[in-house]
């Protein structure tokens, strides 16, 4: 009995989710035209960039379109201004250095300003200390355990400096290229997870950190690694770690998208507001190659 009534059972939950399907045409209002800000400066030598640009409409998947005859300066706290020109009228505004100095250095604080359409716009961040990178290896691994592709995967070492909590950002790029898909945003705090606050203090950064710099598909032999390591301020490393978990958030259980924190404030409190962040990094890096040299054989 039970197994006779169970088929018809199936049968029906199924017209019944069948004939409930809907199809919805969401029609999603566009918002006012902000100003978008990605500004990351550096202690490197060289030239600067700050590229503007004007949000667009959701499903709007084009270039963005550039924010051009903007006013755009960076001050410091040690009574400097770096003038920024966008010399090719397409929204990115560089900064060229005259002589041998940097724009950024360690411990100083800075200020960007941006006169657009009539708005003006202030964000400030601190270039907080990095450690130096020791050392780059490679050891010789299977793509997954049932896979006959090999490859080799990089592990970097690094110690956090002691004394206050420090917050980093990993990048790595392979033959010159960066890695740059979503699952390659690497933030690190005290060389551990912000779950580890303080016990990592000081410390060799941790296991899965060293081993972040790994593409999908592995490393292979005559390949060139380059790593670098970003310091950040706590703003900094709240907006990558947030950044990532709203552009790889999906599936069932989901949670409803936000919008990514900004430090770019409209100095009108009514004005037009902005999206973006300005970051301020000390970088240090670390090159290898997959060679004979740099390959170690472990067993972990």
């Amino acid at each position: 009995m039970q197994r006779f009534f169970f088929i018809p059972c199936l049968l029906l939950a199924s017209l019944f989710l069948n004939s409930c399907t809907t199809v919805i045409d969401a029609k999603l209002d566009t918002g006012p035209i902000e100003l978008s800000v990605d500004a990351l400066l550096t202690d490197q030598p060289g030239s600067q960039t700050i590229r503007l640009t004007q949000t667009a409409a959701y499903f709007d998947s084009s270039t963005p379109p550039a924010a051009t005859s903007a006013t755009v300066t960076v001050s410091d706290d040690a009574g400097k201004t770096y003038s920024f020109s966008d010399p090719d009228n397409d929204g990115y505004y560089v900064w060229q250095p005259t002589g041998k100095d940097t724009l950024g250095h360690i411990g100083r604080t800075y200020q960007l300003t941006i006169a657009y359409q009539g708005e003006t716009y202030r964000a400030s961040s601190k270039m907080n200390r990095v450690p130096a990178i020791d050392s780059l290896i490679f050891v010789k691994r299977k793509l997954n355990p049932l896979s006959k592709n090999e490859g080799y995967r990089a592990e970097f070492y690094a110690r956090d400096i002691a004394g206050a909590a420090d917050y980093y950002r990993v990048r790595f790029f392979r033959n010159g290229e960066l890695q740059n898909k979503p699952a390659n945003i690497i933030t690190s705090q005290d060389g551990g997870f912000r779950t580890s606050s303080g016990v990592t203090d000081g410390l060799a950064f941790i296991v899965p950190i060293r081993r972040s710099i790994n593409p999908d598909s592995l490393f292979a032999l005559n390949d060139n690694v380059k790593v670098e390591l970003h310091s950040l301020t706590l703003e900094g490393f709240d907006f990558w770690q947030q950044l990532r978990t709203q552009i790889t958030n999906g599936g069932l259980f989901a949670p409803p998208p936000t919008n990514v924190p900004t430090n770019i404030i409209n100095t009108n409190a009514a004005g037009r507001k902005a999206t973006g962040f300005f970051v301020t990094s000390a970088v240090r890096s670390f090159s290898a190659s997959v060679t004979q040299v740099n390959i170690r054989v472990r067993e972990d």
